[in-house]
């Protein structure tokens, strides 16, 4: 047992402050979970991991957003050891101002030492500020890719994949793709069917289908928009289903095409024809999760040309077909019902 224990690669998971206790525990169990399954099917020599609990704070206890209290078994900037991984959990950003410079210091002077580095949700701030993410691509929680990208310009952020690499440093998206992430490092480092026995019994999949973008809408809510487009918008709405063009979208703001093309991508960065596809798209997720219409009548009111077009445009926006966007976000109860029918 020594001797196997002492392959163990050293796994530090940073909790931060205010995090979501599943930034942490997501991908601590799924590292757990593979060092069992490779000690049962490979020996206990196998290796895996040995998980350390590190707080990102002055103090070794982190409270989590819940309120639930984390006691770290180290503060990070206390690490002297060698850490195969380092993996930073998402944090509240009212919180920021907690991270002592020694936090940003031990991620930027230790970034060729740590083999990889990483971050789960929001965390890729923190590996932004430390100067980590810099001329890399990068994802994190849809929500706050704009954001990312504006306050670090020198990142590409994607804000469709579940987890990006970029040479030793990994991003993930949304909370549970942490736990995408994390089966991904298993599969590097112990194989693919370690990986899958994990997945499985975890009730996961080893690489989910789809993205990111299928959890967030195309357009931004309406309250954000411009006077232009919270104008319009109701009119679109009552027309999606009818062929018009944009012509007649500055007909009905009394606009010249011309003048209201480029205002219009002015103020929504999309061109009016591109918005209206968004439009329709976010329209048809809407009438897949909440109606009992088929997909031929969804798209036929949504104005995307029928169920073979449909299922095209929804291939490239969202990565996922309407059958499977359903089948995921159509409620729990309703799908009851309808098994009971």
């Amino acid at each position: 047992m020594r001797a196997g224990k002492s392959l163990r690669k050293k796994i530090v998971l940073v909790a931060m402050p205010a995090a979501h206790l599943i930034d942490v525990a997501g991908p601590g169990d799924v590292f757990a979970l593979a060092t069992k399954v490779a000690a049962a099917q490979l020996g206990p020599g196998a290796g895996g991991y040995e998980i350390i609990l590190a707080s990102a704070t002055r103090s070794k206890q982190v409270v989590t957003g819940s309120g639930i209290p984390l006691l770290c078994h180290t503060r990070l900037s206390d690490i002297d050891y060698t850490v195969d991984t380092l993996l930073i959990g998402g944090m509240a950003f009212a919180t920021m101002h907690e991270l002592p410079p020694a936090f940003f210091d031990w991620l930027y002077d230790h970034r060729r030492a740590v083999r990889r580095m990483g971050s789960v949700c929001v965390g890729a701030f923190a590996l932004a500020k430390a100067g980590l993410l810099n001329n890399k691509h990068a994802t994190t929680h849809w929500e706050y890719c704009d954001l990312l990208q504006q306050d670090f310009p020198q990142i590409t952020v994607d804000n469709t994949p579940f987890y990006v690499k970029d040479g030793n440093i990994y991003t993930s998206g949304g909370m549970t793709s942490g736990m995408d992430l994390a089966l991904a490092m298993v599969e590097e480092d112990l194989g693919r069917d370690i990986a899958v026995t994990v997945a499985r019994k975890l009730v996961l999949h080893l690489k989910r289908p789809g993205s990111q973008l299928q959890f967030g809408n195309l357009l931004p809510p309406l309250e954000l928009t411009s006077d232009l487009v919270k104008n319009l918008q109701p009119w679109l709405l009552q027309r999606l289903h009818k062929p018009f063009s944009v012509e007649d979208m500055a007909a009905q703001v009394n606009m010249s095409v011309r003048n209201f093309s480029r205002v219009f991508i002015k103020e929504t960065s999309l061109t009016p024809a591109k918005y209206l596809e968004k439009m329709r798209i976010d329209t048809a997720r809407r009438f897949l999760s909440e109606s009992n219409l088929n997909l031929e009548q969804i798209a036929l009111k949504c104005g995307l040309g029928g169920l073979v077009s449909m299922r095209r445009i929804f291939l490239r926006h969202l990565k996922v077909t309407p059958r499977f966007y359903r089948s995921s976000f159509r409620s729990s109860l309703q799908q009851e019902q309808e098994a009971d029918e």
